[in-house]
Formats: C-alpha cells, structure tokens, sequence
C-alpha cells in the first residue's frame, strides 16, 4: 500500500515537473506566426534597438541584438502575437535598468 502511494507521487512529481518545463516553450502553430522581419521592425521602431539575429527556440522567436545603450540584449517572443515572454539585458559597466522600469510617476 505504501509502495503504491510512493510511485504515485513519484508519477505525478514527473509529470507535473515536465508541464512546467513545457511552459518556456512557445505553442502557437506555425500558421499563425508574423514574420521575423515584423519583429525587427517592431522592436527597432518601439524601443531602439539593433537587432543581430532573429532564430525559432523552443518555438518561440529567439532576438539578439542591442539597446540604444549598447547593452547585450536577449528576448524570446511569441511569433504570433509577438508579446515579450522573456528579456535579458546585460548591461556594461555604465549601464543603469532605469531605463527598464517603469516610472512610479508615468501615467
């Protein structure tokens, strides 16, 4: 009976344990997705920046690039509606997140 309960929530550990891997990735099916030249455009018009390379990771569009700083930028975007699901800014040595949050007085 003990053993049954154990492989139970051994099972259930691993199942739930790979759903939440799963979550990173993108689903959208392909046919739905905007081009990677509208991603570029997007993010160059809308925030400055200069972007190296657009790639497919895990389903979702994978951007490296720059901000209008200089800083090391890297981003996943859903390709269909291409909302932000992740940034990583590396920021240089005069490099100030500032500029990334949003301020207590914007309306």
């Amino acid at each position: 009976m003990k053993s049954a309960f154990i492989t139970r929530i051994a099972l259930l550990s691993v199942l739930l344990s790979g759903y939440a891997l799963a979550d990173d990735d993108c689903s959208e099916p392909v046919s739905d997705w905007q081009a990677r030249d509208t991603l570029r455009q997007q993010v160059e018009q809308q925030y400055g920046w200069s972007v190296q390379r657009i790639k497919v990771d895990d389903g979702c569009y994978k951007l490296k690039g720059a901000d209008r700083k200089g800083n090391a930028i890297e981003a996943r975007y859903a390709p269909a509606s291409l909302h932000l699901r992740t940034l990583q800014i590396n920021f240089g040595d005069d490099g100030d997140a500032r500029d990334y949050l949003a301020s207590p007085n914007a309306e």
